[in-house]
């Protein structure tokens, strides 16, 4: 063990999950999430880190054209046993029918348990989006139907489908994403119906639920193919919303009917179904 290591703080004013991949596409190191913040810690020094997450800042303010800011700080700290302390610090998820924990921590005879190990993982139930599709899938997600995960991250949302009984596909854009859901499909001993790395557009069917927590602008972007490969009368979740943006969402789906919002802090998650 090295005598210091480094550890980097980045709180971004908005588009959390943005940043969230940025840092997971650049680091292998164990990231933790803690009060909207983002928090990686290696023995390697992270200066091209910290360059990568200013470049992004200036970048998506530049292609939003509106001011995205995102406080950053970079410390040497002399070393600890900082692996135990972050397992420490990370503690299991209680939502819906659902019991989402970490290796470390023994499972839940009355819950359906999810094994998610953070480190490993693009979500890991803590993130008010995350919980939010959770609860929504515990209500309406029954034995036997399909369901697509679009933008799956870790995948903890269709393996929570699968295990209610559902027939689960899912897809991503980000190649190590798809390929981290896998494992976590593989740790928890269920397998996804089909997963591919791509949007959705290219799925061979329709489904009775389509689920994707993303965020509120791709959401909007992709509004068309959620809809493309959704049943007529199938429920649609849609996560990744803030508050101030849930207007701009609904206009795009306002052919179907709201069931529900679900409000966590300042995130919304919809979910809507079949048309009005």
């Amino acid at each position: 063990m090295n005598e210091y290591y480094y550890e980097l703080k980045i709180v971004p004013s908005c588009h959390y999950d943005l940043f969230l991949d940025l840092v997971m596409s650049l680091t292998e190191d164990a990231v933790e999430e803690l009060d909207n913040a983002i928090i990686l810690r290696s023995e390697d020094e992270l200066d091209t880190v910290l360059e990568g997450v200013e470049y992004f800042t200036q970048e998506l303010t530049n292609a939003l054209g509106e001011e995205v800011t995102c406080f950053t700080s970079l410390e040497k700290i002399e070393n600890e046993n900082w692996i135990q302390k972050y397992k420490d610090s990370i503690e299991p998820v209680d939502v819906g029918k659902f019991y989402i924990h970490p290796s470390w921590y023994e499972p839940k005879r009355d819950k359906i348990n999810i094994l998610i190990d953070p480190a490993l993982a693009f979500g890991s139930g803590h993130h008010e989006t995350t919980s939010s599709c959770l609860d929504a899938i515990s209500k309406y997600v029954k034995s036997g139907d399909t369901l697509i995960d679009v933008g799956a991250g870790s995948g903890i949302l269709s393996i929570a489908a699968t295990k209610l009984g559902a027939i689960c596909d899912l897809c991503d854009t980000d190649e190590q994403a798809t390929e981290n859901a896998l494992i976590n499909f593989d740790s928890n001993g269920v397998k996804p119906n089909k997963a591919w790395t791509g949007s959705a557009v290219v799925a061979p069917q329709k489904y009775d639920v389509v689920v994707a927590n993303i965020v509120a602008d791709v959401l909007i972007m992709i509004n068309k193919d959620l809809k493309k490969v959704l049943k007529d009368d199938g429920i649609l979740i849609l996560s990744g919303i803030l508050e101030n943006y849930e207007d701009k969402v609904l206009k795009k789906f306002e052919e179907f009917q709201i069931i529900e919002k679900i409000a966590k802090n300042e995130w919304r998650t919809l979910v809507l179904k079949g048309k009005k």
